[in-house]
């Protein structure tokens, strides 16, 4: 584990999670927002084995979690981390039939919450302007607005920060 909320833990990903993870990865609902396409079930089967063999690696900077529903073990989505120590960045997906109903504002103040407990001074987050959602919960854990971009598909998108 590498952190838990009330209802949810945070754990690296295993290979038994590639059916869950495939359908986070295959759906254009998900994605809307993120960079890339929905991949394969083939192309989401190797990048799975990727992300597991990076656990292992001295050097990796870019980390993906499994986020967990505790009462029943079920895969809800996932967590990223990407630190390079100039701008560590948080990211989540979720499943879509578990939107909207407080998981990702639980598991951003976990986050928060781990980052600090990693000795990060600042976190960021960047989100389409579309993604209201989004938005609202990194404000609403006092993330600051950096600037606003036009990002490398076209969309509006804003850079979040929170010092730690």
């Amino acid at each position: 584990m590498i952190f838990e909320t009330e209802r949810l833990i945070i754990r690296r990903l295993i290979l038994e999670d590639l059916a869950a993870f495939h359908q986070l990865e295959s759906n254009e609902n998900v994605l809307k927002y993120a960079t890339g396409n929905p991949k394969t079930y083939i192309e989401n089967e190797k990048e799975l084995k990727t992300l597991i063999l990076k656990y292992s690696d001295t050097n990796n900077d870019f980390w993906i979690y499994a986020i967990i529903r505790k009462r029943d073990h079920q895969f809800l989505g996932t967590v990223a981390l990407v630190k390079d120590n100039l701008e560590d960045e948080i990211g989540y997906r979720f499943l879509e039939k578990y939107w909207k109903q407080g998981f990702g504002f639980e598991v951003c103040v976990g986050l928060i919450s781990y980052c600090k407990k990693l000795k990060m001074d600042k976190i960021i987050g960047y989100v389409v302007d579309e993604n209201v959602a989004s938005s609202k919960i990194l404000e609403a854990n006092f993330f600051q607005i950096k600037n606003t971009f036009i990002n490398d598909e076209g969309m509006a998108e804003t850079k979040y920060e929170l010092y730690l």
